[in-house]
């Protein structure tokens, strides 16, 4: 048998040919007149149509079009897809190695040294997608969303993909969403995929952009209005005449980072934008289908006449009016318009001079935003100003790089000081050997990424990584300065004084994208000569082992490992950067476990009385010891690495216990058979104490919408009870009674 990976016109019309009878069928149970677009795709990719749809609370059973894997996640992944017992994957799926490279000297350089380093994982990779059919694309090819985008999303589609921002494909008209994992492993397997029913954030766009105001700016805007969990079990859908003045790519670089809102994903609706794009990128007959079906691709038109009898919540935003914004640092809803970005500066003590300018990444690498980052570059070359401090940049994928390369865009970056990355993910995620700044040394950096917690991109908590669009990314960094407004600012340099035009640069390049060896290789035509290998003494690769089940009582009087006090991202509980290389090894990985969180009682990072946090957790294990972490608000948002929750499961976690939790962090700590636990009360969190022992009680009667109840054991005795929820429903619930969600499979 042989797996298509394509996303073929006929797959595509089989979907829409669907779509008409299922949403009349839905349309009369819900007794709705009118659809959004979410609840249109959500409701064509239902598992059966008898099911509860209510937003917020039902959990319902989709299935996916396709999956998506980036070289870091995919490992765990495929670890666990190939405990299913399938000769091949269900549905179509890639791997995209784009994680693994580490950004020092240069493209070339820095793509070769990778190869060497992880070559044991990129053949275990290419060995698994030979074996059971999926496509595999090669260090360098690109960014996992930029090569999806531009290969395989299609309006209407459901994708999930194990990246938080993988709702990329949402500029294209797809509810592409962000997973661990084990919902990855699942799909391939051929399970039905678990998600709760969403609310509906519907964003009104009116106006049009202008001068340097670009599509960045709209999610930077949103971020600070709606906050890091404003998204949180939520679709962001956008509406509105505004929506057809951004170009398809532009609506990416929007919904890639409505990862940031916590959202479940954000989606366009099709219009004639994505049609070009869908043509230059060799997709004619899925835009004819497209353009004949847009009715189901679009929500209805009472949604958008009378909007707030079908969302949860509209923002308007006019895009006439909107300002360029820059955001940070240490958080991407820390906003402000760049008008105001000076004062600040001044007001808080940041450190005005730039240490670093980054462009690309797979939020703005698009041949839009590297043709008007260029167009400001040549104004400055025109006056002899270069950089003045590294300029780093990210080609989104090799179609991007020839392409720019071809058309003289890179000649212009090369001129200006820039150092070209290999077409990967790098400072980013923290994939940045920086040589020029010792750690511990105050500095900023400016970079038109998608994210920027402290450490984040260079592994230095003392670095303030502010974000914008590659527009004002380019000027700042010419200028050297975060306090340079290019919109009213002359840069003056060496003698030469000069006010930046507005930037300009084309939606798409007038000769086509250029051709070439794009990094792609299918799968082997006979996979049953295919071995998989993992050597048992690897430090990069271990076979998963399962997890025990639950032993039936209740824990009691169990230590608290730790308390974190504020923002703890998966970023600060399973930290990136050079731990990447240990994403296919369990127990090498887990050495990493919290060592970016705050400990509440002491203030230290990642330690408990001195020790290394995952150091007192392994010594828990071996007297065969669970133990509960206590978190705060939002606790997991980020990455949607399984391995935040893996690694806390591996080493004893028992129950994580928060204020409130990410979704996905949430749903992968279920899948590992980990609690997931909320205080009813979020002030309760005030009352753990160091040294507590915690009992978490009510289990022989766990059931959906039942609370638990936590004991707190303090050191001098007394005690304090404390109401706990939870979302478990019943399959889940059976998840952690079986140890994990794999072992309730593989016990089917």
């Amino acid at each position: 048998m042989k797996n298509t990976i394509e996303t073929t016109p006929e797959q595509v019309e089989k979907l829409y040919a669907s779509m008409a009878d299922k949403l009349v069928q839905l349309k009369k149970k819900t007794g709705k007149k009118s659809l959004t677009l979410a609840e249109k795709i959500i409701f064509s990719h239902l598992d059966n149509l008898d099911q509860e749809l209510n937003r917020g609370s039902s959990f319902v059973l989709l299935r996916p079009d396709r999956v998506a894997m980036q070289d870091a996640t995919a490992q765990m992944a495929l670890l666990q897809f190939m405990q299913s017992g399938r000769s091949h994957t269900a549905v179509p799926s890639t791997v995209h190695c784009d994680h693994l490279i580490q950004a020092r000297v240069g493209a070339a350089k820095d793509t070769d040294v990778a190869v060497h380093v992880n070559q044991e994982v990129y053949d275990f990779l290419q060995s698994v997608c030979n074996k059971y059919g999926l496509g595999f694309w090669k260090p360098g090819a690109g960014i996992i969303h930029q090569v999806v985008l531009e290969n395989y999303a299609f309006p209407g589609g459901l994708m999930i993909g194990t990246d938080s921002h993988t709702p990329n494909a949402g500029g294209l008209g797809m509810l592409a969403i962000g997973v661990g994992g084990s919902d990855a492993s699942d799909v391939m397997a051929g399970l039905p995929w678990e998600v709760k029913m969403p609310k509906l954030i519907g964003v009104h766009l009116k106006g049009k952009m202008n001068g340097w105001t670009s599509a960045k700016d709209v999610i930077l805007y949103l971020c600070g209005l709606l906050t890091t969990k404003g998204g949180t079990d939520k679709i962001v859908e956008y509406f509105g005449p505004g929506v057809e003045s951004i170009s398809c790519t532009g609506k990416g670089t929007i919904t890639n980072m409505g990862a940031e809102l916590g959202a479940t994903t954000s989606v366009f609706p099709f219009d004639k934008r994505m049609v070009p794009y869908l043509k230059i990128t060799k997709r004619e007959k899925i835009a004819t289908l497209a353009e004949r079906y847009a009715e189901f691709l679009r929500a209805d038109s009472d949604v958008e006449k009378s909007p707030e009898k079908y969302y949860d919540q509209v923002v308007e935003i006019d895009l006439s009016k909107l300002e360029p914004h820059v955001v940070g640092p240490h958080s991407p809803d820390v906003a402000r318009p760049i008008s105001k970005f000076a004062a600040e500066i001044k007001e808080k003590g940041y450190p005005d001079k730039l240490s670093a300018a980054l462009i690309g990444s797979c939020t703005n690498s698009s041949y839009e935003d590297i043709s008007r980052a260029t167009h400001i570059a040549k104004e400055a070359l025109d006056k002899g100003i270069k950089m003045s401090q590294p300029f780093l940049v990210s080609p989104g994928s090799e179609q991007i790089h020839l392409t720019i390369k071809r058309d003289g865009q890179m000649a212009v970056l090369n001129s200006v000081g820039a150092t070209v990355l290999a077409n990967a993910c790098g400072p980013c995620i923290g994939q940045w050997k920086r040589d020029d700044i010792k750690e511990g040394t105050k500095n900023s950096i400016l970079s038109s990424f998608n994210r920027n917690f402290r450490g984040r991109n260079d592994s230095n908590p003392e670095t303030l990584s502010f974000l914008a669009s590659p527009d004002i990314v380019m000027a700042l960094g010419l200028a050297g300065r975060l306090s340079f407004n290019p919109l009213k600012d002359e840069l003056k340099v060496n003698g030469s004084t000069i006010k930046f035009s507005d930037p300009e640069g084309p939606e798409l390049p007038e000769k086509g994208y250029a051709t070439g060896d794009l990094g792609y290789l299918p799968p082997a035509e006979d996979s049953s000569k295919v071995t998989v290998a993992v050597n048992p003494k690897s430090e990069r690769l271990q076979l998963l082992e399962p997890f025990k089940p639950w032993d039936g009582a209740d824990f009691v009087k169990i230590p608290l490992l730790l308390k974190a006090k504020g923002k703890c991202t998966t970023d600060h509980i399973s930290p990136a950067g050079p731990w990447l290389r240990f994403r296919g090894h369990l127990d090498n990985i887990s050495n990493n476990m919290f060592v970016g969180a705050t400990n509440a009682f002491s203030g230290e990072i990642g330690k408990i009385n001195g020790k290394p946090v995952p150091e007192v957790a392994r010594e828990y294990k071996s007297k065969n010891l669970r133990w509960v972490v206590v978190g705060d608000e939002n606790y997991g948002e980020g990455s949607s690495r399984e391995h935040a929750a893996m690694s806390p499961r591996f080493l004893g976690a028992a129950a994580i216990v928060t204020k409130s939790f990410a979704r996905i962090h949430e749903t992968n700590l279920k899948k590992q058979g980990v609690l997931a636990l909320t205080f009813v009360n979020p002030t309760d969190y005030d009352k753990v104490k160091e040294g507590d022992k915690i009992s978490i009680l009510g289990l022989k009667n766990f059931s959906p919408g039942k609370e638990l109840e936590m004991v707190l054991t303090h050191e001098d005795n007394s005690e304090e009870k404390i109401r706990l929820k939870h979302s478990f429903n019943s399959e889940q619930i059976q998840w952690f009674k079986a140890g994990s969600a794999l072992n309730l499979m593989k016990n089917k």
